[in-house]
C-alpha cells in the first residue's frame, strides 16, 4: 500500500477446465480480524508507533462496535476495581486477596492515560465516550457487611484506592443512592463503598471514534460486510506470513489477502479462528458462551433519580459477568438506567453468530479440557438453568433487593451481548473455566488473539500492549517506539502500582482531561 492504495500481487490459479485465471493477492503488514475495541485499539497504537505499516481491518457486521462492543452489549464499567467485589476474593484464611484489584485498576489508568493523549490532539471528544459515574459496592447482611469493611480498609491503605469512602449510615447512604434507599425498611440495613471519580465508558462510541480517525489516515483500510473464510501460515525463509481468504459478503466474492501479523479480535468470532490457525498454542482452548440480559428503566423520573454504578455480590455459581448490578449510562447521548445482567445459556459466540458456533468448536485437541470443565462447573450449570426459566416478575424480584418499590410496569427486558468464557487445559482437572481476559500468541509473533470476557474493553490498552510486547518484540526496545509510547501514555514502562507520586501526576491529568474529577 502506498499513500493508501493496497499492492496488489497477480498470481495465477488453474482452474478445472484447464484455462487459467488472474486473482489479486493483497499484501498487507498487519491484518485485524474483528471491528471492535481491540482491534481499533491495537490499530492506532501500530499506526503511531509505525505510520509505514499497511493495514487492514475486517468486519462482517455493517459497521463497527456492533457486537461485543457495542453499549447495550456490555456494563459499560470502566472496569477499575473500585465496584467489583468478585476482583477481591477471600483467601481460605479469610484475608482479602487485593491483587488483581490492584492490576486491574492500573490497567484502567493505562486506558485513561492513552485516551487523554488522544482527546489533547483532538483525535477523541471525551464527552462523546466517557462520563463521570460514581461507583459503589453494596451489601445486605451481618457476613457481607464485615467482608465489605475488611475490603475497603485494605483496599484503602494502597494509593490506587485511596479515595474510597465506607458507610452504613442510613443518610449517607441515602445521598449516594437515594433510589436505592427510598422504602427499604431498617431490617434491611445495607453497607456500602463509594468512589466518586468512577466512570461510565461508552466503548462503541470509543471504538467508532478510532475507526474514523484511522480512516483518514494512509495505509488504512477498512473492510465492512467480510468475513475470514480461511487462513493458512505461510512458511517462508526469512519470516512466516498468513494467506487469508476473506468473502466480501454483499457479492459473494472472495479475495485473498497475505499479511506478515494478523489479530484475531473477534470476540466470541476468534476462537474458531485461532483453532483454524493450527498454531500449537491454541491446543486444549474451548469457549463457554454464556448470554445476557438487561432491564432497562423506561420511567424517565427514575432514571433522573440514580446516578451511580451498584455492584453488589454475585448469586452461587454465577460467572462474573452476572454480578448483579444497577447501572447510570449513557448510551447516544441520553441517560439510561439498567439493572442485570441475567445470564443465560447459548450454543452461540456472537449475538449475531450461529447456533452451531459451540458444536463446530469441539475438537480432538480440546474435548478433554471441555468434559473437565463439565465435570466441575455442576453450580454453574445449575445458575444458568435456573436463569434461562425466569419469568419477568421472577426477575423483578432480583431488582427489588436493590430497589424495594421497584414497578414491573417501568421495566422491560432487552438482549445484551453473548460471552465466551475461557475453557483451558488443567492437568488437575483436565480442563478448567477462565474467567477474565488472555492473549494467545504464536511463538513467532506472526498470529495473536485475545480471548475471554471481563475486564476487556477497559483494560483494552493494556492488553494491546501486551500483544506488541510478544508479536513486536525487537521493535518495541527501539528508542523510537519507547518515545512514542511514553508520550501517548506517560507511566509507560513504569509501575503505577508501586510509584504513588506517578500515580499522583497521571491520575491528576486524566481526571481533569476526561472530566472525571
Amino acid at each position: 500500500m502506498r499513500g493508501g492504495i493496497m499492492i496488489v500481487r497477480l498470481t495465477s490459479r488453474r482452474l478445472n477446465t484447464g484455462e487459467s485465471q488472474t486473482m489479486a493477492t493483497t499484501d498487507l503488514d498487519v491484518l485485524l480480524v474483528g471491528g471492535g475495541i481491540m482491534s481499533a485499539t491495537l490499530a492506532v497504537l501500530l499506526h503511531r508507533l509505525d505510520p509505514t505499516l499497511h493495514i487492514c481491518m475486517v468486519e462482517q457486521l455493517d459497521d463497527v462496535a456492533l457486537e461485543s462492543s457495542d453499549a447495550l452489549n456490555n456494563a459499560g464499567t470502566g472496569h477499575a476495581g473500585y465496584c467489583e467485589l468478585n476482583y477481591t476474593p477471600k483467601d481460605k484464611h479469610g484475608d482479602i486477596q487485593i491483587r488483581r484489584a490492584l492490576e486491574i485498576n492500573a490497567a484502567f489508568e493505562v486506558s485513561l492515560q492513552c485516551w487523554s493523549s488522544l482527546v489533547k490532539e483532538g483525535v477523541l471528544n471525551a464527552a462523546d465516550f466517557i462520563q463521570r459515574v460514581p461507583h459503589l459496592s453494596a451489601v445486605w447482611g451481618e457476613e457481607d457487611a464485615a467482608f465489605l469493611r475488611k475490603r475497603f480498609e485494605t483496599l484503602q491503605a494502597h494509593p490506587l484506592f485511596a479515595e474510597m469512602q465506607w458507610s452504613d449510615q442510613a443518610s449517607q447512604l441515602s445521598d449516594w443512592m437515594p433510589l436505592m434507599m427510598a422504602g427499604r425498611q431498617p431490617a434491611g440495613k445495607m453497607s456500602a463503598t463509594r468512589v466518586a471519580h468512577g466512570s461510565d465508558v461508552n466503548f462503541g462510541a470509543l471504538t467508532r471514534q478510532l475507526v474514523a480517525y484511522l480512516k483518514t489516515r494512509p495505509n488504512f483500510t477498512l473492510l465492512t460486510q467480510s468475513r475470514v473464510t480461511k487462513l493458512k501460515q505461510q512458511q517462508q525463509r526469512e519470516q512466516s506470513s498468513w494467506q487469508l481468504h476473506i468473502q466480501h459478503l454483499a457479492s459473494g466474492h472472495t479475495q485473498t489477502y497475505q499479511s506478515k501479523f494478523v489479530f484475531l479480535g473477534a470476540g466470541g468470532g476468534a476462537l474458531p479462528l485461532l483453532q483454524q490457525s493450527g498454531i500449537p498454542e491454541a491446543h486444549g482452548y474451548g469457549g463457554f458462551p454464556v448470554s445476557g440480559q438487561w432491564l432497562i428503566c423506561n420511567n424517565t423520573k427514575l432514571i433522573n433519580a440514580h446516578h451511580a454504578k451498584v455492584y453488589s455480590q454475585a448469586a452461587v455459581g454465577a460467572p462474573p459477568m452476572s454480578v448483579p448490578h444497577l447501572d447510570t449510562r449513557m448510551i447516544q447521548g441520553q441517560p439510561a438506567l439498567l439493572f442485570g445482567p441475567y445470564a443465560g445459556f447459548t450454543t452461540r459466540f456472537l449475538k449475531q453468530g450461529s447456533r452451531f458456533d459451540l458444536a463446530k468448536s469441539v475438537k480432538l485437541k480440546n474435548i478433554k479440557s471441555l468434559l473437565g470443565v463439565g465435570r466441575h462447573n455442576l453450580d454453574l450449570t445449575k445458575y444458568l438453568i435456573k436463569e434461562v426459566f425466569q419469568n419477568h416478575e421472577q426477575r423483578m424480584e432480583s431488582l427489588r433487593v436493590f430497589l424495594p418499590e421497584a414497578n414491573s410496569d417501568d421495566w422491560q427486558l432487552a438482549h445484551a451481548g453473548q460471552r465466551v468464557q475461557i475453557i483451558k487445559r488443567c492437568h488437575q482437572h483436565w480442563g478448567k473455566l477462565e474467567f477474565g481476559t488472555e492473549i494467545v500468541a504464536s511463538a513467532d509473533g506472526s498470529l495473536a488473539a485475545l480471548l475471554g470476557a471481563s475486564p476487556g474493553a477497559s483494560v483494552s490498552v493494556k492488553a494491546m500492549l501486551d500483544v506488541l510486547q510478544r508479536c513486536f518484540a525487537s521493535r518495541m526496545q527501539s528508542q523510537d517506539w519507547q518515545d512514542s509510547l511514553k508520550s501517548l501514555i506517560p507511566s509507560f514502562g513504569e509501575s503505577l502500582i508501586d510509584d504513588a507520586a506517578l500515580l499522583a501526576r497521571v491520575r491528576r491529568d486524566t481526571l481533569s482531561t476526561l472530566n472525571l474529577g
